[in-house]
């Protein structure tokens, strides 16, 4: 029953991040403790938002903009390594709990102001977005601030924000796996949850011009904090 709720929230997730280009990701991993170990919940969320991503850049190819790949890159190699050598050293109890406050924060804090669209500001998102998700998994919409400097076109931007994505996730399940995680108890898992992201993409790239962004955002917001104050409350459970 987890894993069949697994697969319909991926599937859900990947809907949402396709309409919105940013949002599937946290939504999954609000979702996922008490229905994953907490050791295998960043490591399997890795896995599933890469084929995510990535097969929405294979939907929406045509926007995608190769020039700000290899800062992006470069940024997200040392944020990998960097990050996986805080995650050894990281109580796992308290995972659930530091993700959740983390939601909290990017769902209502403004996003940071991110002056320019230079080399510089990609570097530092690869390092941010693929160090702290060595941690949080979901790091959330800077992206949106850093890209917003290079297009505003709503298309380029949710294309754009999966090809960055794809690149954090991919060298996230590298890192992992250098680790000492084993991914292959969760082959079938990862498998279901991959295809279902899969089509989630292809019906969110379709659902994308027909929804109204700003309702639709705003509630959202609200079910993001219910599922984030539900892991923090999973992560005090420890204390007592």
């Amino acid at each position: 029953m987890a894993d069949a709720a697994l697969i319909v929230i991926a599937f859900i997730s990947s809907c949402v991040a396709g309409a919105l280009g940013m949002g599937g990701g946290i939504l999954l991993i609000a979702l996922m403790p008490g229905l994953v170990p907490i050791q295998a919940i960043i490591p399997v969320h890795a896995v599933t938002q890469f084929a995510s991503n990535s097969s929405r850049v294979f939907f929406g190819r045509s926007h995608i903009d190769y020039s700000l790949i290899p800062a992006f890159s470069v940024g997200a190699i040392l944020g990998a390594w960097m990050g996986g050598q805080v995650y050894q050293d990281l109580n796992l109890n308290w995972l659930p709990g530091i993700i959740g406050l983390l939601i909290l924060y990017i769902t209502w804090a403004p996003l940071p102001k991110v002056s320019g669209g230079s080399n510089t500001a990609l570097v530092g998102l690869g390092f941010y977005q693929t160090g702290l998700g060595m941690l949080v998994g979901a790091t959330g919409p800077l992206g949106a601030a850093v890209l917003r400097h290079y297009n505003t076109g709503r298309d380029w931007l949710v294309v754009n924000t999966a090809v960055y994505m794809s690149v954090n996730h991919a060298l996230r399940v590298v890192a992992f796996g250098i680790l000492g995680f084993s991914f292959a108890p969760w082959l079938w898992l990862i498998l279901g949850m991959v295809v279902a992201g899969v089509l989630g993409s292809w019906v969110g790239t379709r659902l994308r011009a027909h929804i109204p962004q700003e309702s639709f955002q705003r509630w959202f917001k609200w079910l993001l904090s219910l599922l984030a104050l539900r892991m923090v409350a999973l992560s005090a459970q420890h204390l007592f």
